[in-house]
């Protein structure tokens, strides 16, 4: 069956839409040796090529698809490559089995937490389309006094330079004076939004931690620099969120089993918990 382009790469797991979608506007996608269209419709059997390279999307789409999490450390830069030579998320990351890693939003270089990277890039379309309102959960640390009616204002919502933006939740987390921390949920991943949101009352974060993605929830135990592979279960709670079927992954063989939430592995070796 045909598909627009952008959604049938992406699916494939060769980049997400908004990507392909460039990459065909620069004219770096041929099909069927002619210059690929914005929308344009094709086949699984059509003759793609990506730069030079024929793409095998019939065989990219019958691959299991691998989605996990990796604990962002503050530093880090979310992005393949830095010109400034700073460390990327990218450079702890294992090889898929199959396609790239497509990077699920992003964090800026000061925040914390939880990244989510999947091969299948129509989940990583959904997860990030404003339109599936997947929830993220930040852990913030305010210098500040923060008033009840600060709160208030702050989930009736205030205008940012690029439009109006609030939290949906806000708890306070313990701590005090210069050391508060709440949990804060917002529906969207502006670039500094969460920042931005407290600096429109005069508060400063001095500490930003994401937490949660939707279902997925950055485990305690997963230190900063370490990536998780998602069990079946996470898998399939993941896919709901975002109204996808499922496809049940074909049992990996024993040398290739994914390691176990006490195993979170960096560079392909054990993390023991402290």
């Amino acid at each position: 069956m045909a598909e627009r382009i952008q959604k049938m790469l992406s699916r494939a797991g060769y980049g997400s839409r908004r990507e392909i979608e460039r990459w065909v506007e620069a004219g770096e996608v041929i099909v069927n040796g002619h210059p690929a269209s914005p929308g344009q419709a094709i086949e699984e059997t059509d003759q793609v090529i990506l730069r030079g390279q024929r793409l095998r999307i019939s065989t990219r789409l019958k691959a299991d698809s691998q989605t996990m999490i990796y604990h962002k450390q503050s530093g880090e830069v979310s992005t393949t490559t830095d010109p400034e030579g700073r460390p990327t998320v990218f450079k702890n990351l294992p090889n898929p089995h199959s396609g790239r890693w497509i990077q699920v939003g992003r964090l800026d270089i000061n925040t914390d937490g939880l990244l989510l990277f999947t091969t299948d890039g129509e989940l990583a379309n959904r997860l990030m389309h404003p339109s599936y309102q997947i929830e993220r959960e930040y852990a913030v640390r305010v210098m500040g006094t923060v008033t009840e009616e600060i709160l208030q204002v702050l989930k009736a919502g205030v205008i940012l330079e690029d439009g109006p933006a609030k939290f949906e939740r806000i708890k306070f987390a313990g701590g005090e004076g210069l050391n508060q921390w709440y949990h804060v949920v917002l529906h969207e991943g502006r670039n500094r939004e969460v920042r931005r949101l407290w600096e429109s009352v005069g508060l400063k974060v001095s500490r930003l931690i994401r937490i949660r993605y939707g279902s997925i929830t950055l485990p305690r135990y997963l230190r900063g620099g370490h990536h998780e592979i998602l069990d079946v279960k996470a898998l399939r709670s993941l896919y709901k969120n975002v109204d996808l079927p499922f496809d049940e992954p074909t049992p990996p063989k024993k040398s290739q089993a994914a390691p176990s939430k006490r195993q979170a592995v960096k560079g392909g070796k054990p993390n023991k918990r402290r």
